[in-house]
C-alpha cells in the first residue's frame, strides 16, 4: 500500500518525459481509443492519457460513465453508447479499449459483448482473474455496493458482485474474441491489487511495468508500452492469433526466440517471488 503514495513522482515524471510528447513513440492512424476509469473514479482523472492520445494521432475518447460507482449494467449501457459513438465517427472503424483497474474489466466485458466493434484491449492493474486486493480496496466497494442499494433498493443482491447474473456479469465468463487484440499491464509493485491476478498467463499479452497501481493512468513506462501495443494493432489489423506476437517488456517479436527459450521466460516469469503488501481475498 506504502507504493501508491509514488504516484506524485510518476505525475511529475511524465511530465517531463519526451515520450508524453510524442518523441521516440510510434504514432497513430486516427483511430477512436476509449478510457476507462477504474472504482469510483471519474473520467478526469484519465486527462493526461486523454490528452497524450491526441498528440500522438488517436481520437480519444472518455467513457462516459460519470461516477464508476453504479449498477454494472447501467454503466456497461453508458460505455456502449460511447463506443457507438467513437465507431461511427471515426468511419466505422472498430475501437480501443483501455481500462484502468475495474475499467478493464468493464473493457473486457465489453469485447466479449460486441467484438466487432472492437480491435483491441489493454488492461491496467485490472484483476480480472480473480478478486484479491488491499482490504483497503474491499471497503471501498462495499461503500459503494451499499450506496447503490440506497439510491435503487430494487436491485438484486448480488448487484456489483462476481456472482451477478444479469449481462453485464454473464459476459465476464464469455470467450475471449479471437478479432480482439488483448494486452494486460500489470505491475509487481501494485499496492492495491495482487498482480498475479491481472495476467492472462498468455505470452504476448502480458505485459510487466514497475508503476503503482493508482499510478498507471500516468506512468511513462505504461505509456511507451501503450503506444507500441496500439500501433501493432493498428499495422496488423488481423486476429490476435494471426498477428505475430509482441512481446513488450523487451520490444522485440516473440518469433526471436526459439520455443525453449520462450518456455523459458515464461517460467522465470511464473517463478517470480515478490514481497506484496496485506491483502484481503474475497
Amino acid at each position: 500500500m506504502i507504493n501508491e503514495l509514488l504516484l506524485p513522482v510518476e505525475f511529475l515524471f511524465l511530465h517531463v518525459s519526451l515520450l508524453y510528447y510524442g518523441f521516440g513513440i510510434p504514432h497513430g492512424d486516427g483511430s477512436a481509443v476509449v478510457l476507462v476509469p477504474g472504482l469510483a473514479g471519474t473520467d478526469e482523472y484519465m486527462l493526461p492519457m486523454y490528452l497524450w492520445l491526441g498528440r500522438i494521432g488517436y481520437r480519444p475518447y472518455f467513457s462516459g460513465v460519470g461516477f464508476m460507482a453504479d449498477c454494472p449494467r447501467a454503466l456497461s449501457a453508458k460505455l456502449h453508447e460511447t463506443i457507438c459513438r467513437a465507431y461511427t465517427e471515426t468511419g466505422r472503424r472498430r475501437v480501443h479499449l483501455i481500462g484502468h483497474s475495474l475499467g478493464g474489466i468493464f473493457a473486457r466485458a465489453m469485447a466479449t459483448r460486441k467484438p466487432e466493434k472492437i480491435a483491441s484491449v489493454i488492461t491496467l492493474g485490472s484483476p480480472f482473474r480473480g478478486q484479491v486486493a488491499h482490504k483497503s480496496v474491499f471497503t471501498v466497494a462495499g461503500l459503494v455496493r451499499r450506496w447503490m442499494r440506497e439510491r435503487n433498493p430494487d436491485l438484486p443482491g448480488e448487484c456489483g458482485t462476481s456472482h451477478c447474473s444479469c449481462s453485464f456479469g454473464r459476459s465476464l465468463t464469455g470467450h475471449w474474441p479471437k478479432s480482439v487484440l488483448q494486452t494486460a499491464i500489470y505491475s509487481p509493485n501494485d499496492g492495491l491489487v495482487d498482480w498475479q491476478h491481472c495476467l492472462t498467463g498468455r505470452e504476448g499479452v502480458d505485459v510487466e511495468v514497475q508503476s503503482t497501481h493508482l499510478g498507471m493512468p500516468v506512468d511513462s513506462g505504461v505509456y511507451w508500452q501503450i503506444a507500441h501495443r496500439l500501433a501493432l494493432s493498428c499495422q496488423t489489423g488481423r486476429t490476435e492469433g494471426g498477428a505475430a506476437q509482441y512481446n513488450m517488456q523487451h520490444g522485440i517479436h516473440t518469433e526471436a526466440f526459439s520455443a525453449g527459450e520462450r518456455r523459458g521466460i515464461a517460467r522465470a516469469r511464473r517463478g517470480r517471488a515478490r514481497s506484496r503488501p496485506d491483502r484481503g481475498e474475497r
